[in-house]
């Protein structure tokens, strides 16, 4: 009957634990704006300052395409001057010019030109040949192409970033709970102890000993509650919020079933789900490398840089070859003398002037200045190229890495998982026989202690799980919400 009835106290303080966090936790949760991983990888893309920046970049890529076709369209320009002599220039010229009975030796001025000089001017060029002309439109459009392939590294990077921010503060947020049932678990403890100490079953020290594990353990909750507010604040930078303050994510690390993505809820399916390779420990690395080769951002901007290199190098040795240009002027010439008239007031007063041609522009010799450049272009796109195949190696490497982390994470998941249940099986056993006065309460609190550890290496494993997820899809440049559309929401409460 004492058994039974103390069971029955367990069983309710139990109950009035559980309400008391989860009164707590949902105060909390009020407090702070809520994010699924989706909705925080969504808000970093649109906040984040530096994306915005390689979008403005993009802008003045596309600016400096349509300047590069302006190349080879005419050049239109315009002149109208006005001229007012204040002292119209003489020239001294042979008097018999106007006289013939004149003496030869004589000088007489004679004054060209008006008080007043209007004219007006239209040029017109337009290229015919220019190599380095055509060679730049194509320069700036793979510039453009690099522009675009920065945008899209850069919202890999953010997402990327994100994810493990957000994975990081499941991981500090399980951690609190954590503490928080181990510290339940060893007040319920003490007071069945100080039960039994009162009916003489147990000692003072057994009790003493209780107490002072329980002051440890709160400072520690403190602890970890301080961390994983810190973890919450860095994934709201992450997100480019305005304010710098925690936020609630949803999902639980320990409910996670990486055997059965349906067995999940739905935060936890999404975390499982919102990934760039599914079912990544099917595929080979080398089918992975074909992948990055063609989806790995810096890998295809080494590729885009090389053949801007390489279009720089062609456009240097067009400086070499000879320019066609055609033109074409036509103006209108006035004078006028004493008080002005706009452009002398009447067809008498002026004349007009039509030319056209074509000119010929040959570069000879600049001072070896010219086969210095190219020399120089040539240079750097072998450095793109040595570029290029480091990059290469890397994410074969990075591939392998992220790969073997996701297969060792996965296996020791299952490990843990099994080890959790285990350990949640003799604390039940441990904790009823010292209820039986067979074993002692230094068995009990042993038993606490691995079923905290199990449980918190299981969420360690899934942590490390969907960090080598995060950490493959970036090597293999295939990032949810970025290049790989999302899955389907699901419905969603947030971790409290």
């Amino acid at each position: 009957m004492f058994k039974i009835d103390r069971w029955k106290v367990r069983v309710l303080v139990a109950l009035a634990g559980v309400f008391v966090l989860a009164s707590g936790g949902a105060a909390q949760t009020g407090d702070v704006p809520a994010y699924s991983l989706r909705q925080a990888i969504g808000t970093a893309l649109e906040n984040n300052r530096d994306l915005q920046r390689a979008q403005l970049s993009l802008m003045t890529a596309n600016e400096q395409v349509r300047e590069a076709w302006g190349t080879l369209l005419p050049t239109i320009d315009a002149s109208v001057g006005y001229q007012r002599n204040l002292s119209v220039q003489e020239t001294f010229v042979p008097a018999i010019i106007i006289d013939p009975d004149a003496n030869p030796n004589e000088l007489i001025p004679v004054r060209f030109g008006a008080d007043n000089n209007w004219s007006a001017w239209l040029f017109v060029t337009q290229p015919i040949f220019d190599a380095s002309a055509f060679v730049g439109v194509g320069t700036a459009g793979r510039f453009r192409s690099l522009e675009e392939e920065s945008v899209r590294g850069q919202a890999q990077q953010v997402a990327s970033q994100v994810r493990r921010t957000y994975y990081q503060a499941l991981l500090a947020r399980e951690d609190v709970r954590l503490i928080e049932e181990s510290i339940a678990r060893t007040e319920q403890t003490l007071r069945e102890t100080r039960g039994l100490f009162n009916a003489g079953l147990a000692s003072s020290y057994d009790v003493l000993r209780l107490e002072v594990r329980l002051a440890n353990l709160r400072p520690n909750l403190k602890r970890a509650a301080n961390m994983a507010a810190v973890a919450e604040r860095e994934l709201s930078v992450e997100m480019g919020l305005d304010e710098v303050t925690p936020v609630s994510v949803a999902g639980h690390l320990h409910d996670i079933n990486l055997a059965s993505v349906g067995a999940n809820d739905g935060a936890n399916q999404q975390l499982l789900r919102l990934v760039g390779l599914q079912n990544a420990l099917n595929v080979s690395v080398e089918t992975m490398f074909e992948m990055a080769q063609t989806m790995r951002s810096d890998l295809r901007q080494a590729q885009l840089n090389y053949e801007l290199e390489n279009a720089r190098y062609k456009y240097e040795q067009t400086t070499r070859l000879p320019r066609i240009n055609a033109f074409f002027n036509a103006g209108i010439i006035a004078a006028q003398n004493g008080d002005p008239t706009f452009f002398g007031g009447g067809p008498g007063f002026r004349t007009d002037a039509a030319v056209v041609g074509v000119s010929l522009e040959i570069p000879l010799f600049q001072g070896f200045q010219r086969s210095a450049r190219v020399q120089q272009r040539k240079l750097g796109r072998e450095s793109a190229r040595v570029q290029l195949d480091l990059l290469e190696r890397e994410a074969v490497n990075q591939i392998r890495t992220a790969l073997e982390a996701l297969e060792e994470a996965r296996q020791r998941a299952d490990a843990q998982r099994w080890a959790v249940d285990e350990a949640t099986r003799g604390f039940e056993i441990v904790t009823a026989q010292y209820l039986a006065g067979v074993s002692s309460q230094l068995d009990v609190t042993e038993g606490e202690v691995l079923l905290r550890e199990s449980a918190f290496n299981y969420a360690q494993a899934v942590f490390d799980y969907l960090i080598a997820q995060a950490d493959l899809d970036a090597a293999i440049g295939v990032v949810p919400l970025v290049d790989v559309p999302a899955p389907p929401q699901a419905d969603i409460s947030i971790s409290e």
